[in-house]
């Protein structure tokens, strides 16, 4: 099941369980992690792209490691409208490749996520090549806790 709509993910998933929160570039793949009972998430590795097999196998090994129950992908829509563009295809076309492993797959607006996280960085005051190594994570990171945020409002 790959879905926009919370209540059918959070519907999929009744008794909770950790989430993969996913950034996905076309040069990296940011990771975060949430705890079972969805109170806040954690960045966790970046995974270098190469070939879809590759990235799917670095997934799929950290899914059964870390028992993960469903899977947060940002959908980066247009940011004057909030209509889809060629990257939300491509967000779509990766979540339909991961589909057959039969978890959940919740598509989260990630309009904000970079340039919240960057905003943060650099009140940080943290140097551009370590906002560079950091971002994608921490993009993750902010996708996935909108998520949770979001499924677990009264």
């Amino acid at each position: 099941m790959i879905t926009t709509d919370r209540s059918a993910f959070r519907a999929a998933l009744p008794q909770g369980g950790r989430l993969l929160g996913l950034d996905v570039g076309s040069k990296t793949i940011g990771t975060a992690l949430c705890d079972a009972g969805w109170s806040f998430a954690s960045p966790a590795i970046l995974i270098r792209r190469t070939k879809f097999t590759a990235d799917k196998a670095a997934l799929v090994a950290m899914i059964a490691d870390q028992q993960v129950k469903g899977i947060v992908i940002g959908l980066p829509l247009n940011l004057s409208d909030g209509s889809e563009s060629p990257r939300s295809q491509s967000s779509r076309a990766f979540a339909r490749n991961m589909a057959d492993l039969g978890l959940p797959i919740f598509l989260q607006d990630e309009r904000w996520s970079t340039q919240a996280v960057e905003r943060q960085m650099i009140a940080e005051d943290l140097s551009r090549a370590k906002r560079a190594e950091r971002v994608d994570k921490l993009a993750a990171n902010y996708i996935l806790q909108s998520a949770i945020d979001a499924l677990t409002m009264a």
